[in-house]
């Protein structure tokens, strides 16, 4: 038993010191990390990555300020900004429950435009910031620094499912890790997670259940159309369909489409989306549903481009949504030709 203790520990100290290396590994090509015009890089990614990599450098959270496309609907100028530019506005009205104020207006970015070669280019930089920085050793605690490791995640699900509560799961980890300081992401990330887990665990049978139905769905009517995505584990993430009344109903009154996840099923916590178009009498008119395990532009993208294909392509004219920018965002990417509203 002493010598399964030992190896089990030695391990996590090594997989933690490899992390460890990694950010050491990062922190010494940050201190080489200048920006000026004219500098250029293969793809957009590598662009975003070192202008982040610069900003952990520097104590500022790097974002993607503005972008745009070309008739083509690539992309082709971005303004990559300080997490702190654009002005805050507070939509609570309760005086006692005020959001804190992030943002300063600050003007630091940089613009690069992508050459006709297929790189990107930095046109412009300004490098003031208007507001306190962090300090470089503080940079983890930025949204986009806190990456959960895949072995940390199928540990933190083992611990979940033995019973174990979130605080303490997160402290064993701290633990081996040698102190907070040397871990990558935070107690409140390790909630997250495993509620998003807790929420893919459907009932003994469930998913089984819902493929069956569909099954038999499409055996009585071939219009009909389903598809489930999986997540890594083979745990049902994502779920879309569409009978064969909406296809009909879509292409004769498809031109303004509604989408909304306001709803959320009683027994998963899982949002329910509906597409709903209105019919030639002024009576709503179902396009489409799903049920959605993460309200983010990731799957958002997923579950727009499986309706569009259910469509067999033909995007709405127009589409109106809450203002979720996560919507915005997947709309974007896959609506091109839509107006959004």
């Amino acid at each position: 038993m002493e010598e399964c203790s030992k190896t089990k520990s030695e391990n996590s100290s090594s997989q933690f010191n490899a992390v460890e290396e990694e950010i050491e590994d990062a922190r010494n090509v940050e201190e080489e990390l200048e920006l000026k015009p004219g500098m250029n890089f293969d793809s957009f990614d590598r662009l975003f990555q070192y202008y982040r990599s610069y900003g952990n450098k520097m104590g500022f959270e790097a974002i993607i300020r503005s972008s745009n496309k070309g008739d083509d609907g690539k992309l082709k100028y971005v303004t990559l900004s300080c997490a702190c530019s654009g002005k805050s506005t507070c939509i609570s009205r309760n005086a006692f429950k005020m959001h804190p104020v992030t943002k300063t207006d600050c003007k630091a970015r940089i613009g690069a435009a992508l050459r006709s070669d297929g790189s990107w280019q930095i046109c412009s930089v300004v490098l003031d910031h208007n507001h306190e920085l962090s300090s470089p050793s503080k940079t983890r605690f930025f949204k986009a620094n806190r990456i959960i490791k895949p072995y940390v995640k199928r540990k933190l699900e083992v611990n979940d499912r033995a019973g174990i509560r979130p605080n303490k799961n997160f402290n064993s980890f701290v633990v081996e890790a040698g102190g907070p300081e040397n871990f990558p992401f935070l107690q409140k990330d390790c909630r997250n997670y495993i509620e998003k887990v807790r929420r893919l665990r459907l009932g003994v049978g469930d998913a089984s259940a819902i493929q069956k139905y569909f099954l038999k769905m499409q055996n009585e009517n071939s219009n009909f159309f389903y598809i489930m995505d999986l997540d890594e584990e083979g745990r049902l993430k994502n779920v879309l369909w569409v009978d064969a009344r909406s296809g009909a109903a879509f292409k004769e009154f498809g031109d303004v489409v509604t989408f909304d996840t306001t709803y959320l099923t009683n027994k998963y916590d899982m949002p329910f989306a509906a597409f709903v178009g209105v019919d030639h009498q002024g009576h709503s008119t179902l396009f489409g549903c799903g049920l959605i395990s993460n309200e983010d532009t990731k799957t958002f993208v997923w579950l727009f481009q499986s309706w569009l294909a259910s469509m067999m392509n033909c995007a709405p004219k127009a589409i109106i949504i809450d203002q979720d920018k996560a919507m915005q965002n997947a709309i974007e990417i896959v609506f091109l030709g839509t107006r959004h509203r």
